[in-house]
């Protein structure tokens, strides 16, 4: 019998950088963590805010903000071809070429379950086509003051889109500015018909299935370079808070971590700024 070889997963960019070896007072298992009172912008826990990083899914924002900034009709069919596969990571999708929802549905999915292809879709169905897109997303990204960010394509499955976790505030704080987008990134289940048919879809986030959390807006992301990723913005004893988590090593352990940090700002008297916000440099 031939043994195979263990294959471990890849570093992030963020390991890479040395980012995790950075200590904090949580022992938290996300290399990058800012918390800030969204009404003050005071900072309550800051560990690498400003260290540039792949941000995969989380890119799914500005893709929103984008796409309802454009008021074409969220009425519009959409239909997924071939130019909405992935050809850079080759991840799977439900949503098979072919498939017809309109851009209302394509981006409660996007937001909701991550959907690729539905946020690949939105991006070609531009006045300006994919290129006029990703121009208006690294226009909208400058316009909202993220120095620290740029976009190379509206899914995130690229480790070319890259943010700070400061920046990530602002991207968060701008996108809560749209009902649909808290309203679609909350929802836990969702079903669309896809002209051949129906698909059930969930959210990518557990916390959003936990009633001990009020959450307003969420969103979740994955690739290699990135590690497990998570924005959101929540009530925590009746204080709105912006918390950015990412490069989280372990498929559960953003969720953990948002959980110490909740538990954290319980009990915190005093903000807590971590000795080593050291920064960090971007791909």
């Amino acid at each position: 019998m031939h043994s195979v070889a263990y294959q471990p997963r890849p570093q992030t960019v963020g390991q890479a950088f040395g980012l995790h070896e950075t200590p904090d007072s949580l022992a938290l298992r996300s290399s990058v963590a800012y918390v800030v009172d969204q009404n003050t912008s005071e900072t309550l826990f800051d560990k690498n805010s400003r260290a540039v990083v792949p941000i995969a899914s989380i890119t799914k924002l500005m893709t929103a903000m984008v796409v309802l900034d454009s008021r074409m009709p969220l009425t519009d069919v959409i239909q997924v071809t071939d130019e909405d596969r992935d050809y850079e990571k080759y991840t799977g999708s439900r949503l098979a070429v072919g498939s017809e929802l309109n851009r209302e549905d394509m981006l409660h999915i996007a937001l909701m379950a991550s959907e690729n292809r539905a946020a690949a879709a939105l991006s070609r169905y531009y006045s300006g086509g994919r290129p006029g897109f990703i121009a208006a997303m690294n226009a909208k990204a400058k316009s909202l003051g993220m120095t620290d960010t740029h976009f190379e394509n509206s899914t995130g499955l690229t480790s070319q889109n890259v943010s700070s976790a400061r920046d990530l505030v602002k991207m968060v704080n701008a996108a809560y500015q749209y009902p649909l987008i808290r309203k679609f990134s909350t929802d836990r289940s969702y079903e669309v018909f896809t002209g051949k048919r129906n698909l059930a879809y969930n959210s990518t986030n557990a916390l959003i299935r936990n009633s001990t959390w009020d959450i307003g807006l969420q969103k979740t992301g994955f690739i290699n370079e990135a590690g497990e990723c998570l924005v959101m913005q929540a009530n925590i004893h009746g204080r709105p808070v912006v918390m950015v988590l990412l490069d989280s090593s372990g498929k559960y352990s953003r969720f953990a971590d948002a959980g110490r940090l909740r538990t954290y700002l319980d009990t915190a008297g005093e903000p807590h700024i971590t000795s080593a916000d050291t920064g960090g440099g971007g791909t």
